[in-house]
C-alpha cells in the first residue's frame, strides 16, 4: 500500500467539515500541499481557502477528481446525488470515494457510480480540525481491505477511526458528529456556574474545558466504565455527590439520551428526504 504522503487527496465541497479535515491532514501530516485539491461552490470561498491553507482551490468538481487518488465527498446530503452525476464520468476503479456526508448510504451512492468503483462511508466531527476528530468508518461493496486500511489511516491522522457496520451510521451522527455540540453545552454551562461563584469567565471556560478534556481522557486511556470512574470522585458525603443529585434531579442524564436518540432519527430522515 502507497505511503500516505505520496498519495493526492482532492476534497469536494470544503465547508465547515472539509475546512476541518483539510486543516487536519496539514497539520498531522508531511502530505505535500501540492498533493491536496479542494473545491468550493463559490469563487470568493475559493479564494479565502487557497490563501488560508496556501493549497489548490477550483470550482471544478471533475478535475480534482482527475488529479487525485482519493476523493473525499464533503457536500451536504441533499447535494450529493448531483456532484456524483457530476464526477462519475471521471470516476475509475483505481480511485477511492470517501463520503463524509450524514446519512447517505453506500448503496446510494453506487446506484449512481457503478458498484465497480470503491466507495466508503464516514462520518468524522469537527474536533479532526485539532486532532481529537471521532470518525467511523463502513466500505461499499467494491471496497477492499486495502481500501479500509487507507481510508482508517486517513482519519486516523486526525483522531480515532472505528470501522462499523453500515446499519449503526446514523447513530454514529446522533453520537459523536452531533455531540461536540452537545459537550460545547456542557462545557458553556460549567463555566457560567464557574462565573456565579466568583470566578472570571476566562478562568472558569479554562478550568472546564480541562475538566472535560481530562475526564475523557481518562476514560480512554483507562478503559473503565464512566460509572466506575465517576465513583473514584464521589466520595462519602462530599460535596461531588452533592452535585451529582442535582443533575439527577435536573435530568442531564436523560436529556443527554434523548438529544442523541433525537438527532439519530433526523439523520435517517435525511436519507428520506433525498428520495
Amino acid at each position: 500500500m502507497r505511503d500516505l504522503k505520496s498519495l493526492r487527496i482532492g476534497l469536494i465541497g470544503a465547508g465547515k467539515l472539509g475546512e476541518a479535515l483539510l486543516r487536519g491532514l496539514l497539520a498531522a501530516t508531511a502530505l505535500p500541499r501540492s498533493h491536496l485539491t479542494a473545491t468550493a461552490r463559490r469563487p470568493e470561498r475559493a479564494e479565502y481557502l487557497a490563501r488560508e491553507l496556501d493549497i489548490h482551490v477550483t470550482l471544478d468538481n471533475c478535475e480534482a477528481v482527475q488529479k487525485s487518488d482519493v476523493v473525499i465527498l464533503a457536500v451536504k446530503p441533499q447535494a450529493m446525488a448531483g456532484v456524483l452525476e457530476q464526477i462519475r464520468g471521471t470516476l475509475t476503479p483505481e480511485k477511492l470515494v470517501v463520503s463524509v456526508a450524514a446519512s447517505v448510504p453506500t448503496s446510494y451512492m453506487e446506484k449512481i457510480v457503478g458498484d465497480h468503483i470503491p466507495v466508503i462511508r464516514s462520518m468524522p466531527n469537527t474536533p479532526s480540525l485539532v486532532g481529537c476528530g471521532m470518525t467511523a468508518i463502513c466500505p461499499g461493496r467494491s471496497a477492499t481491505t486495502e481500501h479500509m486500511a487507507r481510508a482508517r489511516e486517513i482519519f486516523s491522522v486526525v483522531g480515532r477511526c472505528l470501522v462499523l457496520e453500515e446499519r449503526h451510521m446514523d447513530a454514529v451522527t446522533g453520537l459523536s458528529a452531533s455531540g461536540p455540540a452537545f459537550i460545547y453545552i456542557v462545557i458553556e454551562s460549567l463555566a457560567e456556574a464557574g462565573v456565579k461563584v466568583g470566578l472570571s469567565r476566562e478562568h472558569a471556560t479554562e478550568l472546564a474545558a480541562q475538566t472535560v478534556l481530562g475526564a475523557a481522557q481518562m476514560v480512554l486511556d483507562t478503559g473503565e466504565h464512566p460509572a466506575k470512574l465517576k465513583d473514584t470522585v464521589t466520595t462519602p458525603a462530599g460535596c461531588t455527590i452533592d452535585g451529582i443529585l442535582e443533575l439527577e434531579e435536573g435530568g442531564l442524564r436523560v436529556t443527554l439520551i434523548k438529544a442523541v436518540v433525537k438527532a439519530t432519527g433526523r439523520a435517517s430522515e435525511l436519507v428520506r428526504e433525498k428520495k
